[in-house]
C-alpha cells in the first residue's frame, strides 16, 4: 500500500509539474539519452558533470549555453550514484551504487583510471562522494561506515574504511540511512545527509565520531550544498530547504525554502553563483525510473 501511494503521489506531482508553468528564472537543460539522473559536480567555467544513476553515463553541461552532452560512456553494469571532481588532478570520482563499487575517471582522456570495490559486494550501496584536499570520501547507505581513497600528487592510494559512531551511524546494518556527503573546504569536517530521519550530521574524518546538527529538520533529504555557513538541503518532497549554521556547524536555523513547479524528486544540486543547478531524478516513477526525460534545472538559490 505504501508503494502504491508513493507511485500515485509521484504521478500527481508529475501532472502538476507539466500543468504548471516554470518560473521565468528557471532554465531547463535536458540530458540527452539519459535513463536516469543523480549526482552533479562543478567542472569550472560554468560547466558541470552529471551522472546517469542506472547506466553510469557521465554528462557534461554548459550552464551558460544551456546545453548538455554525453561525455563518458560507461560499460554495462556500471552505475553513477554520486559524482565529485578533483579539479587539481582532473579526476572524476564516482560512487558506484550496488556492489560496493567506486570508480575514477580522468576527464582529460575520458579513461577509467580506477575501479574499486570499497564495500561489501553483496550488501553495500556506495551512494555519494566528496573530494577533499586529502582524497575522496564515499558513503555506504546500508552500513555505518565511510570509505576513503587518498590522493597524493594525483596518485590514488589504497582505499580504507572508517567505522562511524554516534547518531550518524544510524540504526541497524541493513537499514537505508546515509545518502550524500560534503565537506568543509579544509576537509577537516564532513557533513552527511540521512534521508529517512531527515537529519544532517557532522563527522570527524579521523575518528568517525558523529554529531547531529541540531535544529536542521529536512524530511527526505538526499543531498547537501554548503557555502560558508549557509546550507541547502535537497529533499525528495520537491523542496530545497535553506539553513544558517553557527560557527561550529553544530546548530542550524531555518532560512526559507526553494520550490519550483518543475521539481520532480530533485536528488542533488550544485551552486552556480546565485543559482542552484538541480538534478531531477523522477525516481518515484519506478526503478529503473521511467521518465521520458531527465534534466538539470537552474533556479535561484
Amino acid at each position: 500500500m505504501r508503494r502504491i501511494l508513493a507511485l500515485l503521489s509521484a504521478t500527481l506531482l508529475l501532472v502538476l509539474a507539466v500543468a504548471a508553468p516554470a518560473s521565468a528564472a528557471t532554465r531547463v537543460i535536458v540530458l540527452p539519452g539519459a535513463t536516469s539522473a543523480e549526482g552533479i559536480t562543478p567542472a569550472g567555467g560554468g560547466s558541470y558533470y552529471t551522472g546517469d544513476l542506472v547506466a553510469g553515463t557521465i554528462f557534461r553541461e554548459d550552464l551558460k549555453r544551456g546545453t548538455a552532452e554525453r561525455f563518458i560512456e560507461a560499460p554495462p553494469g556500471t552505475m553513477a550514484a554520486g559524482v565529485d571532481l578533483d579539479r587539481r588532478h582532473d579526476l572524476l570520482f564516482v560512487a558506484g551504487g550496488n556492489g560496493g563499487k567506486a570508480y575514477v575517471y580522468n576527464v582529460r582522456t575520458k579513461a577509467k583510471v580506477a575501479d574499486f570495490t570499497v564495500g561489501d559486494p553483496e550488501t553495500s550501496y556506495v551512494n555519494d562522494v566528496v573530494v577533499t584536499p586529502y582524497g575522496a570520501w564515499f558513503t555506504d547507505s546500508y552500513h555505518p561506515q565511510l570509505f576513503f581513497v587518498p590522493v597524493f600528487a594525483g596518485v590514488l592510494g589504497t582505499p580504507r574504511t572508517l567505522p562511524l559512531s554516534g547518531p550518524g551511524a544510524g540504526g541497524s546494518p541493513g537499514d537505508f540511512f546515509l545518502n550524500d556527503i560534503i565537506a568543509t573546504p579544509s576537509g577537516d569536517t564532513l557533513l552527511v545527509a540521512a534521508t529517512t530521519p531527515g537529519k544532517v550530521y557532522k563527522i570527524n574524518p579521523v575518528t568517525g565520531v558523529s554529531a547531529e546538527i541540531a535544529g536542521v529538520n529536512a524530511p527526505s533529504v538526499v543531498s547537501l550544498v554548503l557555502e560558508g555557513r549557509r546550507l541547502w538541503a535537497v529533499q525528495l518532497d520537491d523542496t530545497i530547504s535553506r539553513w544558517r549554521l553557527d560557527g561550529g556547524l553544530s546548530h542550524g536555523t531555518a532560512d526559507g525554502t526553494i520550490t519550483d513547479p518543475l521539481f520532480d524528486q530533485p536528488v542533488s544540486a550544485a551552486k552556480v553563483g546565485g543559482k542552484l543547478a538541480v538534478v531531477n531524478s523522477h525516481i518515484f516513477s519506478g526503478y529503473p525510473p521511467t521518465s521520458p526525460t531527465y534534466e538539470v534545472l537552474v533556479v535561484d538559490a
